[in-house]
């Protein structure tokens, strides 16, 4: 019997935060942050931060009889930055290097639908 849960990933250039949910998403499982495996703070949005974390998340997933997993990653968004940190790759890819079967993977991102305003105030720039 395999048992199925939501791994939440998301992933800045300063930290990478992971939590594990049920199916559900309303009971947590376990958590994982970039600060909790590396000394320095520089390094808690890098790759190696990610990597570490997915391992210490995919241990405790074991102990607990999960092996399946949903990975759902995010970065911070907004309309300058299309890409995501560093982690999220990373961390995907430690995860199924861990003995994690990775059945769905998702970007949830969110992505405005407007731009922001323009500079120049009420009237426009007065040239």
């Amino acid at each position: 019997m395999t048992r199925k849960a939501i791994v939440n990933i998301f992933s800045s250039y300063n930290n990478i935060l992971m939590t594990a949910t049920d199916l559900t998403g309303a009971e947590t499982i376990t958590t994982c942050n970039g600060g909790e495996v590396v000394k320095a703070g520089k390094d808690k949005g890098g790759q190696f931060a990610a990597t570490r974390s997915a391992e210490r998340m995919a241990d405790a997933l074991r102990d607990k009889e999960f092996t399946e997993l949903i990975v759902k990653y995010r970065a911070p968004g907004g309309n300058l930055s299309n890409n995501t940190g560093p982690g999220a790759q990373a961390a995907i890819r430690a995860l199924t290097r861990a003995g994690m079967t990775i059945t769905r993977i998702e970007d949830v991102t969110p992505i405005a639908h407007d731009g922001t305003k323009k500079k120049g105030g009420r009237r426009g720039r007065r040239v």
